[in-house]
């Protein structure tokens, strides 16, 4: 029976005990429904008719009235033209704080934009660095990334938290890091997850780009085979956009103190390690901060995050950017897996965006404003 695995992203993970979500054709699901039931598997259907959910969300979008940027809505999702179309915007209306760059180019050849956020106060600034969208169908992360950069520039004037993290940091967002990926999951496969890169022995097109990276590279929690979703790629780096944030983090690596990376869904928040199961070097700061971060969140809906070491929290897996940043001197590194934990899974509604962004947010100031105050 083919299914496909939402949760966890790869066979290796399921044990006794294990809940798994996974989607299934409507033709399978007579077969395998009466084969749990066989096996004395429980199990709940959390979503009868996916098509329909999927039109709910994307279908009212047609005859959404486009409206102009100024208006933007941040409380939708947005195709990668239209948020490609925000950033240019932004740069051009608020050179005061945003300069928008690209780091390389994708496999299809997309631009691989950045915006660079804060007050040019003094010649070097530390600086964190934040990326969504490693994964095509997670869309609630491109939509935080935008959420995060509208909450920078709206609340500069009047709230101090924010103009002490304008002023004294730079920060890098990657709205949307797998921009081949996104665009194909609006356009043919809500649910694709890779890269869109071509492989020459296999008719499997894709790279999973958070098993991509020179650490540890292609071990456990990471498949060889290119038809698979934790496929690790031919060798590190193979995907073009993998290469040009590795590229640019090293480049930086010495301002970069903090790399957040945001995913879906399980409402977590991960630092290292994610390849083995030992505890970083600094673990009590980061700690700390991952506790507090994780209280902040919880303070706005009472959503309770589980926090830890991600081998030990999620499960093991090698080749992440999260380990990869950590490895290569981002002292503190986290990776969220925002809402839910299943019921809509990668179609989180887009009622839900703005409840969880508007948490998500207070989780992030705080792991900055952490950052300013120095842990050792």
């Amino acid at each position: 029976l083919q299914v496909d695995l939402w949760q966890p992203s790869s066979p290796f993970y399921i044990a006794e005990g294990t809940v798994t979500d996974v989607r299934v054709p409507r033709n399978t699901s007579q077969s395998l429904l009466p084969y749990l039931q066989q096996a004395n598997i429980q199990y709940t259907v959390l979503i009868a008719d996916l098509q329909k959910a999927i039109e709910n969300q994307t279908g009212s979008r047609s005859h959404r009235n486009r409206r102009s940027i100024s208006e933007y809505n941040y409380e939708a999702y947005h195709s990668l033209e239209e948020i490609q179309d925000w950033m240019h915007h932004l740069n051009e209306t608020h050179s005061d704080l945003v300069h928008m760059f690209s780091v390389g180019k994708s496999y299809e050849g997309r631009p691989l934009f950045v915006l660079k956020l804060g007050k040019r106060s003094r010649p070097y600034k530390k600086a964190v660095w934040m990326d969504c969208g490693i994964h095509a169908r997670e869309w609630i992360g491109p939509a935080f990334c935008q959420w995060f950069v509208k909450e920078a520039l709206q609340t500069y004037q009047t709230d101090p938290a924010m103009r002490k993290m304008l002023t004294q940091l730079y920060f890098y967002v990657m709205p949307v890091f797998n921009v081949d990926g996104y665009h194909f999951s609006w356009t043919n496969d809500r649910f694709w997850r890779k890269t869109r890169s071509k492989n020459m022995r296999f008719p499997c097109h894709g790279v999973d780009a958070n098993r991509n990276w020179k650490v540890k590279w292609c071990d456990e929690g990471a498949s060889f085979h290119p038809c698979d979703d934790t496929y690790c790629g031919p060798f590190p780096e193979s995907e073009p956009e993998v290469k040009a944030v590795a590229h640019f983090l090293r480049k930086h690596r010495k301002q970069i103190k903090a790399y957040l990376s945001f995913h879906a869904y399980a409402q977590m928040l991960l630092y290292p390690y994610s390849y083995k199961y030992a505890t970083i070097p600094n673990f009590s700061c980061v700690e700390l901060a991952a506790y507090n971060a994780v209280n902040a969140l919880q303070s706005a809906y009472g959503v309770r995050y589980r926090y830890g070491p991600a081998s030990s929290t999620l499960y093991v897996s090698s080749g992440s950017s999260m380990d990869w940043a950590y490895k290569n001197g981002i002292p503190y590194a986290f990776a969220f897996e925002l809402r839910d934990t299943g019921h809509f899974g990668f179609l989180l509604p887009e009622t839900l965006i703005k409840p969880t962004c508007t948490e998500t947010m207070l989780a992030v100031k705080n792991i900055t404003l952490h950052l300013l105050r120095k842990c050792h």
